[in-house]
């Protein structure tokens, strides 16, 4: 599994990078959210971990031109990864287009959880809601 990891602050990626490794997942990194586009441009990813709150571009905004995209790329499962407690971010980035939304600090269980949940509700959307054949 490939992921790409938008996100501002060294230590934050020093410590989901520690994470994701030990578990054998290709972690890419973007300090910032154009350098994450350009890298979305450039290579294939399973999922996007994305913060917010970043100079230049913000994550919601990076969020909004992955979903515009006019590719199968518009449609990468993205996870907010945010310190940001507003009672209706949640909702916000839901809207914009994430798939789920983590609080930092992340931990390990919760960090896993999210991502195995979020690329199963990927494929359960890609093979489409009319299969019946599967429970959940």
């Amino acid at each position: 599994m490939r992921i790409l990891f938008v996100e501002d602050d060294p230590m934050n990626r020093r410590v989901v990078k520690e994470m994701l490794t030990a578990a054998k997942i290709e972690l890419h990194e973007a300090e910032d959210a154009l350098t994450g586009l350009r890298k979305i441009d450039e290579e294939n990813y399973d999922l996007i971990l994305m913060d917010l709150r970043m100079p230049g571009m913000d994550g919601m905004e990076a969020i909004r031109r992955i979903r515009a995209r006019e590719d199968e790329k518009s449609e990468i499962p993205i996870i907010v990864v945010t310190a940001d407690t507003a009672l209706n971010l949640r909702g916000q980035c839901l809207e914009q287009g994430a798939d789920e939304f983590l609080i930092k600090p992340v931990e390990v269980r919760g960090l896993f959880e999210t991502i195995a949940f979020t690329i199963a509700k990927h494929k359960r959307a890609r093979l489409g809601s009319g299969d019946g054949g599967e429970a959940a």
